[in-house]
C-alpha cells in the first residue's frame, strides 16, 4: 500500500514544494545517462553522494547536502517526489517558505548523520531525498494526525483506493522503517532505513516548537487534526463517451 494524495490542498502556493521537486528532477536527468555505465555512475556517486567510510577518513563532507539531491533511478525518484508533493505543501504552509527550506535541508542533514553514525565503516554510496522528505512527514504527523489520506492498496488483482487517518499511515511507515533498521546490517546496500528513522525524528522534533506556538493540544481541538483548510472532494464522474449497445 502507498499514498496516492490527501484530501487537503495548501492555502498558499507550495513555491518551496515545487521548487525541490523541480530540482530533484532536474539533478537526476543531468546524469541519469551516467547510469547506463556502472563504472561512471559509481564514479559520479563517489564525488557526489554520501559514503560514509570516505566522511571517517575526513573526507566527503560536502555529500551530506548533496546526496539530498540524487536517486538511484526513476522508482527511488517518483516515489520520493510523491510522497514530498503530498505532505509538503501543508508543512510549508504552516511554517513559510523560508522556514520549510530551513526546516527540510535541516531534517535532511540530521538523517545524513543518523546514517553515518549507525554505520560509519560503510563503503556503500547514500543518495535519495527520503531522509528529508521523513522530516517533513514526522512534522505532517505531529500537526495533522488526522488529516485524510488516500491509500491505494494492491491484493494480486484487487486495486482499492481507501481514505486512513495520516497517523495510521505515517504510523505504518515509521514501524515499518524500525523493524527494516533492526532487520538490516547498517553497512548493507539498499535501503537506508536509520535515515529514516532519523529524519522522521528530526522533523517531529523541529516540529514541536511550531506545534506549541500554535497551542498545542488546542490546535488540535481548533483544526480536529487536520489542515486549518477546508477538505478536498474527490468523487468519479460519469464518462462523457456514450455507450453503444450489443445488438
Amino acid at each position: 500500500m502507498f499514498p496516492i494524495r490527501d484530501h487537503n490542498p495548501s492555502g498558499r502556493t507550495p513555491f518551496v514544494t515545487y521548487a525541490l521537486i523541480v530540482a530533484n528532477i532536474g539533478v537526476f536527468l543531468s546524469y541519469w545517462p551516467l547510469m547506463q555505465s556502472d563504472q561512471q555512475i559509481m564514479r559520479f556517486y563517489f564525488d557526489w553522494a554520501l559514503i560514509p567510510a570516505l566522511v571517517s577518513e575526513g573526507q566527503g563532507w560536502g555529500g551530506f547536502l548533496t546526496s539530498m539531491f540524487l536517486h538511484g533511478g526513476w522508482m527511488h525518484l517518483l516515489g520520493n517526489m510523491l510522497f514530498l508533493f503530498i505532505f509538503g505543501d501543508n508543512m510549508e504552509d504552516e511554517m513559510g517558505h523560508v522556514g520549510f527550506t530551513l526546516f527540510y535541508l535541516a531534517a535532511g542533514l540530521g538523517a545524513g548523520l543518523i546514517h553515518y553514525v549507525s554505520a560509519p565503516g560503510s563503503p556503500v554510496p547514500t543518495v535519495g531525498a527520503s531522509g528529508a522528505i521523513a522530516g517533513v512527514m514526522g512534522g505532517y504527523l505531529l500537526l495533522f494526525p488526522k488529516a485524510k489520506v488516500d491509500i491505494l492498496i494492491i491484493l494480486v488483482i484487487i486495486f482499492r483506493i481507501i481514505p486512513i487517518p495520516a497517523w495510521i499511515m505515517l504510523g505504518l511507515w515509521f514501524a515499518m522503517q524500525v523493524f527494516g533498521g533492526f532487520g538490516t546490517a547498517p553497512d548493507e546496500g539498499g535501503v537506508a532505513y536509520w535515515a529514516h528513522v532519523g529524519g522522521f525524528a528530526i522533523g517531529l522534533a523541529l516540529t514541536l516548537p511550531l506545534w506549541l506556538r500554535l497551542g498545542g493540544p488546542a490546535f488540535w481541538n481548533r483544526t480536529e487534526g487536520h489542515p486549518p483548510h477546508p477538505d478536498a472532494k474527490y468523487r468519479l464522474t460519469r464518462t462523457n463517451v456514450p455507450k453503444v449497445n450489443r445488438k
